[in-house]
């Protein structure tokens, strides 16, 4: 045995004695840092914005922001008319869309309410322009003015496939809202509520009428919502869970119940120093004390574990607990902290949920070590710990899949090489997408309704275009509006394109109106002083609240184009917009300043940049991570092994979901550098027991790889059960990214144990020889 490692082990023994014999202080103290750490929650910020998903500097969001200062924040609340008969221009459904845009106007911060009602029809006698409400509550009655109505409405390519579906089936009442500066949590459930109690009105109101709410206030509120309703799953699920597979593999009341206290502990201190550390806590986030929950059950297992195997041999309660903590210290400190630096190093992702929840997990972690061996002995010395009964669960199969390991090392070794060149084959099948309406699963009442639109309106895919005129009043000469309306007229062949608003729309019709409402003058208008002179008349007729500085900028020099499209993944809106860039380029010279963005368009590009950022921060944990493993086993070839089956079960699990799945987004890309900081606890209680009984016990290799298998295999198993279990929770999140990321690490983690139970043992065979004087301990050891 080296110097090192008698002074290591010594340190270890003498602290596991000092935590017994001043156990009363050390809980006392445990209690004043959790209670300390845990205050920290009530300056915990809540944010359920969409927005949280980008850096303030990020540049969509800038664009976005930009595009916003120009021509008003787009927040909305959008009503679904859906009549049962299909005809959203009868009687009952124009009288529902009247009715509803009268109450919308009463929406808290609403600014404007477009519908097919109150669209402004345009028709003109001489040179006199008069502008109507396209509908008359007066005249429902009337057969022929509903009929004109209809006819109307799919004629104008300004409410065609947006205010009214293509079909006639459909109508939509839109709410403009602005929303206040600051936290918009309640301003956003305000809104949200009163959105569904008018809708539920309404309905009851109006027979056969199914009314449903989307746009994007009921975005941020479903994300409040999602993540309510995943805490109510999440922790609940997960604690029920732990106290049953804690029950039937440690069989210890009082290990159970001092694990169910660390976790509450430790939950509690994570949320509470990320307030002290001033992070909000948001959707992504609600993993957060589930993932903390399950790092502390890992932890603990490996104490409990052999605890009740030093006391099944014989020892004392107190002499087992010291033996356990000597064994366990240094590994158990080894795994939590390649377990923080793994969660940390999300802190190189460009999605700032994401760098919090890295932060809050990372806190936890270190509070459960801390607590793992300082409380959980002392409180387990005071408790009535039983050995449990020697009924080997797990104990043949894992002696069986040693001499397995051992007999067929090599056959294993070309297996793996073979699955895993396969696996690696399959990883480019992924394929970047974020849909951010599709962040929720099909039980969620939005997403069934955002799905509804998506199918029988304009889409939920939505791109903004500021397109710069190269003066002030540009916005009316003809050149630059006749490029404009070219450019509209592009997107409206693209295959995917539902509806493009722009106001080439509203000039054609001011033109023909003007010109006797004669068909052959709907064209863009002859000179600039014409087109200026129109736009005026028509603006000073415009109704309060329906005015067009959300089309056109106060200088006159700018004009807004919104195009929406159906559902497209991130890849395919990236290319329509560089196409729509391309164009641009190449046919519109007077359009001299483009400006693009939308809430699509922020998801798309994020993604691409967020896995490029992951794939360093992935780099930066692996060669930490191996250099403290390099400098803790001291050996390296043991440290080169290590990272072999740290980084095979990532390659595992995104081939396979490039098999089954096929996409993966924002969240999915921090998985890489989150697993290997978790999976990596278990080589190294592997290789720290396996190099135990090599450097102390003198054993040599496969004597070695058995002993591991006995003292270690036992936690292994119990720690994957417990991590993929409760990361399987996971997949009953209604908020899908979270679902995903389940999913994916529970494969991860569970090819982590396959490779360390059958993959490491090969590879240490392979690289380590015993030495010509080496022979095996005969007497019998306890582990």
């Amino acid at each position: 045995m080296s110097g090192q490692d008698t002074g290591k082990g010594q340190f270890a023994t003498r602290f596991a004695e000092w935590m017994i014999a001043f156990r009363y202080r050390v809980i006392l103290a445990a209690l004043f840092l959790v209670a300390v750490a845990s205050s920290g929650i009530l300056r915990l910020g809540f944010s359920g914005d969409y927005r949280i998903f980008f850096d303030e500097d990020n540049p969509q969001l800038l664009a976005l922001e930009a595009l916003e200062d120009t021509y008003g924040k787009n927040e909305n609340v959008v009503f679904l008319i859906v009549p049962d008969d299909g005809n959203a221009t009868s009687e009952t459904a124009l009288s529902a869309a009247v009715w509803l845009t009268e109450a919308a106007w009463q929406t808290p911060y609403s600014r404007r309410v477009d519908s097919l009602t109150n669209f402004q029809y345009t028709t003109a006698e001489g040179d006199d322009l008069y502008v109507r409400d396209l509908v008359d509550p007066q005249q429902l009655s009337d057969p022929d003015a509903r009929s004109r109505i209809h006819a109307i409405a799919l004629a104008d390519p300004r409410v065609e496939g947006s205010i009214l579906a293509t079909g006639g089936d459909v109508s939509v009442v839109n709410v403009t809202v602005e929303l206040p500066d600051g936290d918009q949590l309640e301003a956003v459930a305000e809104v949200a509520g009163f959105a569904r109690e008018i809708a539920a009105q309404a309905e009851e109101q109006f027979a056969g009428m199914d009314l449903r709410v989307v746009g994007t206030v009921m975005i941020n509120q479903t994300f409040l919502e999602a993540s309510i309703e995943s805490q109510m799953i999440f922790l609940p699920a997960s604690l029920a869970l732990m106290a049953l597979i804690l029950g039937v593999l440690i069989r210890g009341i009082a290990g159970v119940a001092a694990t169910g206290t660390v976790i509450v502990f430790s939950i509690l201190a994570s949320i509470g120093l990320g307030g002290w550390a001033g992070l909000p806590f948001s959707p992504p986030i609600s993993p957060a004390p589930t993932i903390v929950l399950m790092i502390v059950v890992a932890n603990c297992v490996h104490l409990l574990v052999t605890l009740q195997q030093h006391m099944r041999a014989g020892h004392s309660k107190r002499d087992a607990i010291v033996h356990s903590v000597s064994l366990n210290l240094h590994p158990v400190f080894l795994a939590s902290l390649t377990t923080a630096l793994g969660f940390l190093s999300m802190n190189f992702s460009e999605v700032p949920p994401y760098r919090h929840l890295g932060n809050f997990v990372a806190f936890g972690i270190g509070m459960s070590f801390l607590l793992s061996v300082t409380f959980l002995p002392a409180v387990l010395s005071l408790l009535p710990v039983r050995p449990g009964s020697d009924r080997r669960l797990v104990g043949p199969l894992l002696g069986s899949m040693a001499d397995f390991a051992l007999r067929r090392r090599k056959a294993l070794l070309w297996g793996w090489a073979v699955v895993v060149i396969a696996m690696i084959v399959a990883i480019p099948r992924n394929e970047l997408n974020d849909v951010l309406v599709h962040f929720f699963d099909e039980s969620v009442e939005f997403r069934r309704d955002t799905d509804f639109m998506d199918e029988h309106l304009s889409g939920n895919t939505v791109l903004d275009y500021s397109l710069e005129a190269a003066a002030a009043g540009g916005v009316t000469d003809p050149e630059f509006l006749i490029e404009v309306s070219d450019f509209a007229e592009w997107f409206r062949e693209q295959p995917s394109v539902r509806h493009v608003s722009v106001i080439t729309d509203t000039f054609r019709q001011l033109n023909q109106s003007m010109h006797g409402d004669d068909p052959a003058f709907y064209r863009i208008p002859d000179s600039r002083e014409l087109a200026a002179q129109y736009l005026l008349l028509y603006e000073l007729s415009l109704p309060q609240g329906l005015d067009l500085n959300n089309q056109i900028d106060t200088l006159r020099s700018a004009t807004r184009m919104t195009v929406s499209s159906t559902t497209l993944y991130s890849q395919d809106l990236l290319d329509l917009n560089a196409r729509a860039d391309a164009w641009l380029k190449e046919n519109a010279p007077r359009i001299v300043g483009v400006n693009s963005s939308g809430p699509s368009a922020l998801f798309a590009y994020i993604g691409q940049r967020n896995i490029r950022a992951m794939l360093l921060g992935t780099i930066v944990v692996l060669v930490a991570i191996s250099a403290i493993l390099l400098a803790a086993l001291r050996s390296l070839r043991l440290g080169l092994v290590s990272i072999v089956p740290n980084l095979l079960p990532a390659v595992m699990g995104f081939g396979v979901w490039g098999l089954t799945v096929g996409q993966v987004g924002l969240s999915l890309s921090v998985v890489v550098a989150m697993t290997i900081g978790i999976v990596v606890d278990d080589t190294v209680h592997f290789l720290a027991k396996y190099r135990r009984a090599r450097r102390e016990y003198g054993r040599d290799p496969e004597q070695a790889v058995h002993y591991a298998f006995e003292t270690a295999g036992r936690a292994l198993f119990t720690t994957t059960v417990v991590l993929v279990a409760g990361f399987l929770i996971f997949a009953f999140s209604p908020f899908l990214p979270t679902a995903q990321v389940g999913i994916l690490t529970a494969m991860v983690i569970g090819f982590a144990l396959i490779a360390d139970l059958s993959l490491l043992p090969a590879l240490l065979l392979a690289i380590d020889k015993p030495s010509g004087g080496q022979t095996a301990q005969k007497s019998a050891l306890v582990p």
